[in-house]
């Protein structure tokens, strides 16, 4: 969580044109202006504390897109920068995705290393106090403007959990938050590791870097595994980049709208990054927005096979208009279709292979009788080579996290069996 909120929309930083319908369906009728300035009459002269006449059109405004959809919203001079800023991948504060349900604080996704992360905030959270005071009929900006701060200082949360029978508190300490976006590793021999926090301004050119880096350290590299787990999304553009990085042709993503200029199309040019090595994509219940853009265009072309659990659906677009005096309006604008014309809209990706988080335990070793344990028994022409011993430290990260195991040894098969396309 930072100024505000990290993008959970495929936001375009742009204009549209004004949608001028014909000019008598645009005119409002003149009793439901009248109601309106009505109730503004009322609430000016008799609410309990006196409200000046820019307060209550600011609020107006507000309460005007809030109605419409979770993630639409009034951006003032300040709200908007905090949200350009956050695409740089830099701000302060806790480093959570939130959102609204049923009128409590959802946490879409942790951000990677981050004080939320290392509170063991989960996709799923619901918010329901931000120090003593119920989050319940506050709005959202409220609620972030709550969690705001300077590092160091702290904040209390009260958190509904589902298998929890009772809330309870964590305390978090503010932070300035530097998300990387796109990290790498070899995890095993020949098997490299894509992690992608969130899609920022140059999660393009940053997963192209760590792509590279992973063909120098891995000689030769075999198979990738996409992590695209609690990523809440981000910039569409990004997640196009990443898209056509990995696709050599094709469709990666189509929105519709109510009007042309909502309408558009993405399509990836010549040249796969990986040269058709095998990838595996990891998802959860956190992959929303643009990371689900991804994973349905990898899932939709077969580039890549998806694993773990259904993602969040999120598939509108938000696109920011500017209005005057530096402020501006962040409105839901389209929808965006996966390449096979699946909506993502509140149905999320289903994985090609269903695969809950789990721990894994290896059982004590069971004492066996082979061959080699007979008297008299005949040697091998050929001495068996022994096993590969697995790093301490990747046994210990596999046993505790069953989705990268599974998707390891998914990985794995298919480069057995010729997973090249």
């Amino acid at each position: 969580m930072g100024r505000l909120r990290t993008l959970a929309a495929a936001c375009w930083l742009a204009w549209l044109p004004p949608v001028w319908a014909e000019e008598e369906k645009a005119r409002l009728p003149l009793d439901e202006l009248q109601l309106f300035v009505e109730v503004f009459e009322q609430v000016r002269a008799a609410y309990v504390e006196e409200v000046d006449d820019y307060t209550l059109f600011e609020k107006a405004i507000q309460g005007m897109l809030a109605g419409l959809d979770p993630h639409s919203a009034y951006l003032t001079e300040d709200s908007l920068a905090d949200l350009e800023e956050t695409t740089t991948g830099e701000f302060g504060g806790l480093g959570i995705e939130v959102d609204v349900q049923d009128g409590f604080i959802r946490v879409v996704a942790p951000i990677d290393d981050t004080p939320a992360q290392r509170a063991g905030l989960k996709s799923g959270d619901l918010i329901i106090k931000i120090d003593d005071q119920s989050v319940q009929g506050m709005s959202l900006d409220e609620a972030i403007e709550r969690m705001r701060g300077e590092k160091g200082t702290k904040v209390r949360l009260t958190i509904l959990r589902e298998g929890r029978p009772a809330p309870f508190e964590v305390e978090l300490v503010r932070d300035v938050i530097r998300v990387q976006s796109v990290r790498s590793e070899v995890l095993e021999e020949r098997f490299g590791y894509l992690r992608i926090a969130q899609f920022q301004a140059d999660t393009g050119e940053q997963f192209r870097r760590e792509v590279a880096k992973l063909r120098r350290r891995a000689k030769p590299l075999a198979g990738v595994i996409l992590d695209l787990r609690n990523n809440p999304g981000g910039l569409l553009q990004s997640a196009v980049e990443v898209a056509d990085a990995l696709l050599d042709e094709g469709l990666i993503v189509y929105t519709e709208g109510r009007v042309p200029s909502a309408d558009a199309e993405f399509h990836a040019t010549a040249g796969d990054l990986l040269e058709g090595l095998p990838v595996v994509a990891i998802v959860n219940g956190g992959t929303a927005s643009a990371a689900e853009i991804l994973a349905g265009a990898l899932q939709d072309h077969r580039r890549a096979v998806t694993i773990g659990t259904r993602t969040f659906g999120k598939g509108s677009v938000q696109t920011v208009l500017p209005l005057r005096e530096g402020k501006a309006i962040k409105l839901t604008t389209a929808r965006y279709f996966t390449p096979a014309g699946h909506s993502i809209q509140a149905q999320g990706i289903q994985p090609d292979i269903l695969v809950q988080q789990a721990e894994i335990r290896t059982l004590p070793e069971q004492v066996e009788v082979s061959e080699a344990n007979l008297p008299r028994h005949l040697e091998g022409s050929r001495p068996a080579a022994p096993p590969v011993a697995r790093d301490g430290d990747l046994a210990r990260r596999l046993a505790a996290d069953g989705q990268l195991y599974e998707a390891l040894n998914i990985l794995k098969g298919i480069v057995l069996y010729g997973g090249e396309r």
